[in-house]
């Protein structure tokens, strides 16, 4: 039996199509940031550094601290200024974003039945946000006080999607071996991927996305409601 569930969030347990809601995301976190830079500009400079976290593949440091490091020194602002913006935003804008997403109680039961089942289960949703948005998400599906075994975010992992190196980090500190363990999301190229650390993958096609390359295995796929169906079944992928 499979003894570990590493789940997407965007566009897996929480239903929502992830490139819309990243556009209201940063609609509304470019105008906190007006005093600081222009708008337009503060978003090329957040996308670039966050792009410098999706590449970076030095484990000695956080997703933060690439993050940090990158937007600082790129924008030439100070830290003690500017943080505050951003930490305020997540507790007092960020929450008004779940009108632009579709929470479902099947979240809420799929990893209720993992976890009955004796499963580690963790969040494994690209480190790119702060803990603060990941908790916030967790949230609108009523799970922000589940027992996940892990939850990643930027303070905590080392490695972004499609890193490789990232589910080995999560495997890791689940204490498995990659063959324990099931990868569930519904992005081709960021979640499949895991495929090649030899774990094996549950492609969500509810809100699918696909780049077309590269391709990787995909070991079953179906929606978030065949999912709970499979994970209770007698047999199947959860029962090998």
């Amino acid at each position: 039996m499979l003894k570990s569930l590493l789940l997407d969030l965007d566009g897996t347990l929480l239903p929502m199509e992830t490139e819309k809601f990243v556009e209201h995301y940063m609609m509304a976190l470019a105008p906190q940031v007006k005093d600081f830079m222009e708008p337009q500009l503060f978003l090329k400079m957040l996308m670039s550094s966050t792009y410098e976290m999706i590449n970076n593949t030095d484990g000695s440091l956080t997703n933060e601290q690439v993050f940090t490091q990158h937007f600082l020194s790129t924008t030439g602002i100070i830290k003690e200024d500017i943080w505050p913006v951003f930490d305020r935003f997540y507790l007092e804008v960020f929450p008004a974003l779940k009108k632009h997403v579709q929470p479902t109680e099947l979240a809420k039961e799929i990893v209720t039945i993992a976890k009955a089942q004796g499963r580690k289960i963790a969040i494994a949703t690209n480190p790119v946000f702060p803990k603060t948005a990941i908790y916030e998400r967790l949230n609108w599906l009523g799970l922000s006080d589940f027992p996940f075994d892990f939850i990643s975010y930027y303070e905590n992992s080392h490695f972004c999607k499609p890193q490789i190196e990232y589910y080995q980090e999560i495997v890791t500190r689940l204490g498995l071996a990659p063959s324990e363990a099931i990868m569930i999301g519904n992005d081709m190229q960021e979640d499949m991927v895991a495929s090649k650390l030899g774990i094996d993958t549950y492609l969500l096609n509810d809100f699918p996305i696909d780049r077309g390359e590269p391709k990787y295995l995909v070991k079953q796929q179906g929606s978030l409601q065949e999912l709970k169906q499979q994970l209770m079944g007698k047999e199947g992928i959860f029962r090998e």
